[in-house]
C-alpha cells in the first residue's frame, strides 16, 4: 500500500494515514470508489457505514460488488471485497441508517475525519448537523452525469450543508424505485418508466420489476431476473414486458396482478429489504379497496375533480381505462410503422391517467401518502443517470482533500466542481479560489440560531408546526417546544405528555403575532430560537406558500426591481437581501400533508429533562444550492442542483461566464 513505501508520502503525512481513524458514510458508487481508494492508499482504520442492499442495476458502476452479491448488505460486501486489496486494513461496517439515535455526537468524536457519499438529504443533514457537533472535518461529495462536487465542511471555518437554502425539488432519484420507494415521487417515476415499458420507446435503464413477464416464472421472478442475459451495465434485458403485454392484448387484470400482486411477493421474498423497513402489500384485482385515506367516502373529499385522491378502487378502474386507450393509439400508431411508440405527455389525458393511478398503487403498497391527479402532474420529471468515471473523480478528489485534512491544511481544502465540458480556460474540474465561510444567519451552525416563522396561528394547528415545520422543514426528530416568558410547553418529545394540543390552533394556546419560542431537540443536541410573525394563509391553494421560514424579517417586504439583478462578487456573496434568506419556501407547502424527517444535529446543550426519543422513516430529497465561483478575473454564476439519487447527485450549471476585473 503507498503508505507503507516510504518516499511516496511525506513522513507527516504517511504516519498520519496510519494512525487515523475514517467514516464513510454510503457504500455506494462514490462510496465504493472511496473505500478502494483508502485501502489502496493505506488507510487502515476504517468504517463504513450503508443502510441499502445490493441491487442488479447497482452492478454497472458499484465495481465492489457482483452478480453473487445481490440481495446482501452493500456495507458488508464492500468491506469484504475491500479486504482483498489490503488485508492488513480493520474495516468495520454498520448495515444501518446513519440517522439512528445509535449513531450520537460520541459516535462521530472517535473519527479523524468523515466522508459522506450519500443520496438523500435528510441523513446529509443529519451527518452535517454531527460533525459540526462533534467539531470534526466532514467532506461532502455527489455526482450528477458528468458533472460532480466536493467540499469542506468544518466548523467556524466553512460553510455547512445547510449554510445555503435549499429550494423546492427540482429532480430526483431513481436508485432505490425499483425495490423500496419510499416517497410519492419514487412512485411516480416508476410509473412513467413502466408506461414506456408498455407503450414507449424501451429503456434498459428504466426497468421497474424483476423479468417476470412471462406469468409461468412468476413464482421465481428473483432466479428469474438474475440469471437472465445482462446488457453491458449489469440490468437484465427488459424488452420482454411489452412483448407479454402485447401477447395478452393489454388485459388490465393480468398487467395488474404481475405489477401489483407478483412482482411485490417477488420482493417480500426479498427478506433483507424489509428487516427495517415497513414491508409491501400486494393487491388482489378483485379486492381493491374503495375508501380514501382520511375519508369515509370518496365524495367528501375537497377540491376540484384533479385535485381529489382517488381511492384505489377508482384508481384500478382508471389503469383498465386508461391502458385500453394507450393500447389501442399504440395500435393505430404501429399499423403505419412497426417501429412507432407512445410518448409520455403530462397533457394526454390517457397518459396523464395511467401514471396517477399507477403511482397511486403503487404508493398504497409501500404505505406511502397518495397523491392528487393535479399534483402528480407538478412532480413528474426527470432522472440524471450515474456515471462510474464522474463517481471514481469525485472519490479521487474526497481523498486528496483527506490527505490536506491530514496534513492540517483545511484551508485548502477549497470546493471543487467537476464540470461536463470545459469552461473557456479549459478547466474540467473547477475549484474555489477560496474556502466558502460560514453564513453568519445560518439556522444550524450559527452561534445563535434563530429564524422567523411567518404563519397562519389562527388556522395553523400544534401538529401541523410540529410535523410539517419543524421536522419536515427544520430537519427535527423529536423537538420540545416552549413559550419564552411563559415557560409553558407546547411540544413535548416525551410520548403522551402533550398530545392532547395536537389539534388546538397556535392562537388557542398563545401563540400568535410577536411570540418567541424556544425549540430544543434533545436527539440532535440542537436549540433553536423562533419568532412568529403572523402571516394570513392563502384562500386558494398554489398562490403562495403556506408558511414561509426567514431569517429576517425585511425579507416579508416586497423586493425592488433592481435589487433582483445585483452581480454576484467575488467571494461567493450576493449584495442583496436574499442573503439573508434562510429558507423561502417557493411552492405551496400543504399542511395537510405530513412528511416525517429523520436528522441529527449541531450544537451539544443540556437538555432541561430527561425524554424519550422517537425516531422516523425519511424521505429522499432534493435541494438546490447557489454558489458563485470566481476564478482569477472570472466572474460566474453557478448553480449547483442536489439530486438525491445515488449518491446525491448535483448539476452545476455556468450561467454568462464573462471576464470581468475583480479585486483580489
Amino acid at each position: 500500500m503507498a503508505a507503507n513505501i516510504n518516499g511516496v508520502f511525506t513522513e507527516n503525512l504517511q504516519n498520519a494515514i496510519l494512525q487515523s481513524k475514517v467514516l464513510i458514510v454510503g457504500a455506494g458508487g462514490i462510496g465504493c470508489e472511496i473505500l478502494k481508494n483508502l485501502v489502496m492508499t493505506g488507510f487502515t482504520n476504517i468504517e463504513i457505514i450503508d443502510l441499502d442492499t445490493i441491487d442488479v442495476s447497482n452492478l454497472n458502476r458499484q465495481f465492489l460488488f457482483q452478480k453473487k452479491h445481490v440481495g446482501k448488505s452493500k456495507a458488508d460486501v464492500a468491506r469484504e471485497t475491500a479486504l482483498t486489496f489490503n488485508p492488513d486494513a480493520k474495516i468495520v461496517h454498520y448495515h444501518d441508517s446513519i440517522t439512528t439515535s445509535d449513531y450520537g455526537v460520541s459516535f462521530f468524536k472517535k473519527f479523524t475525519l468523515v466522508m459522506n457519499a450519500l443520496d438523500n438529504r435528510t441523513a446529509r443533514n443529519h451527518v452535517n448537523r454531527m460533525c459540526l457537533a462533534a467539531d470534526v472535518p466532514l467532506i461532502e461529495s455527489g455526482t450528477a452525469g458528468y458533472e460532480g462536487q466536493v467540499e469542506l465542511i468544518k466548523k467556524g471555518l466553512s460553510q455547512c450543508y445547510e449554510c445555503t437554502p435549499k429550494a423546492a425539488q427540482k429532480t430526483f432519484p431513481g436508485c432505490t424505485i425499483r425495490n423500496t420507494p419510499s416517497e410519492p415521487i419514487h412512485c411516480i417515476v416508476w410509473a412513467k418508466h413502466l408506461f414506456n415499458q408498455l407503450f414507449g420507446e424501451e429503456d434498459p435503464d428504466q426497468d421497474v420489476s424483476p423479468d417476470t413477464a412471462d406469468p409461468e416464472a412468476a413464482d421465481s421472478a428473483g432466479q428469474s431476473a438474475l440469471n437472465s442475459e445482462s446488457n453491458e451495465k449489469g440490468n437484465v434485458d427488459r424488452t420482454s414486458t411489452k412483448i407479454w403485454a402485447q401477447s395478452c392484448n393489454y388485459d388490465p387484470e393480468k398487467l395488474f396482478t404481475k405489477l401489483f400482486h407478483d412482482d411485490i411477493k417477488y420482493l417480500l421474498s426479498m427478506d433483507n429489504l424489509w428487516k427495517k423497513r415497513r414491508p409491501p402489500i400486494p393487491l388482489n384485482w378483485k379486492e381493491l379497496p374503495d375508501g380514501v385515506p382520511g375519508c369515509s367516502k370518496e365524495i367528501n373529499e375537497p377540491g376540484l375533480k384533479d385535485q381529489q385522491r382517488w381511492s384505489i378502487s377508482k384508481c384500478g378502474k382508471i389503469f383498465a381505462e386508461s391502458i385500453k386507450n394507450l393500447s389501442n393509439t399504440l395500435k393505430v400508431s404501429q399499423e403505419k410503422s412497426s417501429n412507432n411508440h407512445l410518448i409520455w405527455d403530462k397533457d394526454d389525458p390517457s397518459s396523464m391517467n395511467f401514471v396517477a393511478a399507477c403511482a397511486n398503487i403503487r404508493a398504497y403498497i409501500f404505505g406511502i401518502p397518495q397523491k392528487t391527479k393535479f399534483d402528480i402532474k407538478s412532480m413528474a420529471g426527470n432522472i440524471i443517470p450515474a456515471i462510474a468515471t464522474t463517481n471514481a473523480i469525485v472519490a479521487g478528489l474526497v481523498v486528496l482533500h483527506a490527505f490536506r485534512i491530514l496534513e492540517n491544511n483545511l484551508k485548502a481544502c477549497r470546493s471543487v466542481y467537476l464540470r461536463s465540458k470545459m469552461n473557456h480556460r479549459n478547466q474540467l474540474l473547477v475549484p474555489e479560489k477560496n474556502v466558502n465561510p460560514p453564513n453568519p444567519k445560518c439556522y444550524v451552525c450559527a452561534p445563535m440560531p434563530e429564524v422567523i416563522l411567518a404563519i397562519d396561528t389562527s388556522k395553523t394547528t400544534i401538529k401541523e408546526l410540529l410535523e410539517i415545520v419543524l421536522k419536515s422543514r427544520l430537519n427535527m426528530i423529536a423537538p420540545d417546544v416552549m413559550i419564552d416568558g411563559i415557560g409553558s410547553v407546547v411540544i413535548s418529545s416525551e410520548e403522551g405528555e402533550t398530545e392532547e394540543n395536537n389539534d388546538k390552533l397556535l392562537e388557542e394556546l398563545g401563540i400568535k403575532d410577536g411570540t418567541i419560542l424556544k425549540v430544543d431537540d434533545f436527539q440532535q443536541n440542537y436549540s433553536l430560537t423562533i419568532t412568529i410573525i403572523y402571516r394570513e394563509r392563502p384562500s386558494l391553494k398554489g398562490d403562495s406558500p403556506d408558511f414561509l421560514i426567514l431569517a429576517d424579517e425585511k425579507d416579508l417586504k416586497p423586493k425592488e426591481d433592481n435589487d433582483l439583478i445585483k452581480p454576484s462578487t467575488s467571494n461567493g456573496q450576493v449584495e442583496s437581501s436574499e442573503e439573508n434568506v434562510m429558507i423561502v419556501e417557493t411552492e405551496t407547502v400543504s399542511l395537510d400533508t405530513v412528511k416525517k424527517r429523520k436528522t441529527n444535529s449541531l450544537e451539544e446543550i443540556v437538555s432541561p429533562k430527561k425524554r424519550k426519543v422517537e425516531v422516523h422513516n425519511v424521505d429522499d430529497d432534493i435541494s438546490i444550492i447557489e454558489n458563485d465561483i470566481t476564478n482569477d478575473n472570472t466572474k460566474s454564476n453557478i448553480k449547483i442542483y442536489k439530486n438525491s439519487e445515488d449518491d446525491d447527485c448535483l448539476i452545476v450549471h455556468d450561467d454568462n461566464m464573462q471576464t470581468t476585473a475583480t479585486s483580489q
